[in-house]
């Protein structure tokens, strides 16, 4: 529930019509009936387990202001709204009718604002855009896995916060001054409506493979949320950044013409806005050539991996959508200052023989495929990989990624991820029938050791599955534990140098 700081304002003034035409002074938004205060209204939303119309009667004798519900939600809870007084608003997506009541509620955003979605690329983008911004002197911050960074810092429990704390966050980032922000739109957030009422000038999608099929039904029903930010959230006249190069890319960048939104495209298709003509790549970085507005552009660009051409392409399509007056060669200017997000193809040690040790989030099938795919041409030598898979998520993706460290890496080290509540050794063994040649260490630290001690000179070291993560969690723990903190402390104790 937001701060009311005393305010209060009526239902039409947030949108919303309540049966029989009540009407309600409202002091605030929740939807966690512990935070039901008078005035206050509820919206009892569905959920996986049960229905939040369950704390209807509780709410009610907190002297809720109104409730929001559905149909279903309505009638659980008929006997006790039938005698309360308390204006009812029934939705057929409460979960939405909330999200844009609260945009109303808290009022402010950043004036600039844009999402990206995607599989894999969502916090590169989107810091990346926060970057470019702030190198063009704006006031600027980037929302997503990692939080909130940039100009404005603080923590979000999700990707996508729900709406209530989406719009408290919002609206305090621009009472701090930002003008411009980045959101990464994940699929649950777009499912769950939570974008609905951010008001956008732009979004991008980076690519699209399986993952999160443990919360939607199928492959088409996680596409669909996805292009939920293209169908729905976007409105009209907005621009489209899609990435043409992915299989399902082409269909997006049909369904955003059909909307009406502005539609630019990135990829090595001769047809693409921005098209990536030429990629040379070294240890430390790569030489990107591509066209934009008909001419040619070079730049260097300090970030391992060939993908990052796509992710920063993406970045720079968005920062010239949300603010039409730049030049882009202001924009291309920017592109060789760009810094790694943490945790992202991260360059976590380098041992004495010239060996390096990269960090990645990649936790699915098609993201740990690429970024071994893209670490390739940076490696003179053999590349390991050390990965795992995360406990009480999709098991259908486990073997695939065995099969993709297996058809991309030299050497496959299979360990433990964040187990969570599940037996650690068969998540291993769901991964390893994908990859039943390689390594089974269970120990983090050890596959570490292990994979740091297999490197020759020329060689890399790819681990991969927490990235920025600094716990492991096990059962219902979470212990302290770094990728790139391990990685660097075991180069070191291996190359003599503590």
């Amino acid at each position: 529930m937001g701060d009311t700081g005393g305010k209060t304002t009526s239902l039409a003034d947030l949108g919303l019509t309540a049966q029989g035409g009540a009407e309600a002074r409202i002091t605030g938004l929740t939807a966690d009936s512990r935070q039901v205060r008078p005035g206050v209204l509820f919206a009892a939303l569905p959920g996986a387990k049960m229905h939040g119309a369950e704390f209807i009667p509780f709410a009610l004798r907190m002297e809720a202001g109104a409730v929001l519900t559905d149909r279903a939600g309505a009638e659980m809870a008929r006997e006790a709204l039938a005698g309360s007084g308390t204006a009812l608003v029934v939705a057929e997506e409460p979960r939405q009718a909330l999200a844009y009541a609260a945009a109303l509620w808290f009022g402010r955003q950043p004036e600039t604002m844009v999402a990206v979605t995607g599989t894999s690329g969502k916090t590169s983008v989107a810091t990346f855009t926060r970057q470019i911004w702030q190198a063009l002197g704006y006031q600027a911050a980037n929302l997503g896995t990692m939080g909130i960074l940039g100009d404005f810092h603080g923590p979000l429990a999700h990707t996508t916060p729900e709406p209530i704390t989406l719009h408290r966050v919002l609206a305090e980032m621009a009472a701090a001054g930002i003008t411009h922000a980045a959101m990464e739109a994940s699929s649950h957030g777009l499912d769950q409506f939570r974008l609905d009422g951010v008001r956008l000038k732009a979004g991008a999608f980076t690519n699209f493979s399986q993952d999160h099929l443990d919360y939607h039904a199928n492959f088409d029903a996680y596409f669909a949320a996805k292009a939920g930010l293209f169908t729905r959230v976007l409105p009209e006249g907005a621009t489209a950044v899609i990435n043409i190069d992915d299989e399902r890319g082409p269909e997006l960048a049909g369904i955003a013409e059909e909307r009406g939104l502005r539609l630019v495209t990135i990829g090595r298709d001769d047809l693409a806005d921005l098209r990536i003509e030429a990629q040379r790549y070294d240890a430390t970085g790569q030489d990107l050539r591509f066209r934009w507005g008909g001419r040619p552009h070079m730049v260097r660009l300090p970030l391992i991996g060939g993908f990052q051409a796509e992710n920063v392409l993406a970045a720079a399509a968005l920062v010239a959508a949300g603010g039409p007056d730049l030049m882009l060669d202001r924009i291309v200017a920017t592109l060789p200052g760009l810094t790694t997000v943490r945790g992202r193809m991260e360059l976590a040690a380098t041992r004495k023989n010239g060996a390096t040790v990269f960090v990645d989030y990649s936790h699915k099938p098609g993201a740990l495929a690429s970024a071994l795919q893209s670490l390739r041409p940076h490696v003179l030598g053999r590349i390991v990989v050390v990965f795992g898979a995360g406990g009480d998520r999709d098991r259908l993706k486990r073997p695939l990624m065995g099969e993709a460290a297996a058809r991309y890496a030299d050497q496959v080290i299979v360990t433990d991820d964040n187990p969570r509540t599940e037996e650690p050794a068969a998540i291993r063994a769901e991964v390893m029938r994908g990859c039943p040649e390689a390594a089974e260490v269970g120990d983090r630290a050890e596959a570490i050791l292990r994979g740091v001690d297999a490197l020759g000179p020329g060689d890399a070291l790819l681990i991969a599955g927490k990235g920025h993560e600094t716990g492991q969690i096990i059962g219902s723990d979470v212990y302290p534990f770094d990728d790139a903190e391990q990685a660097s402390v075991t180069v070191a104790a291996l190359d003599g140098l503590i």
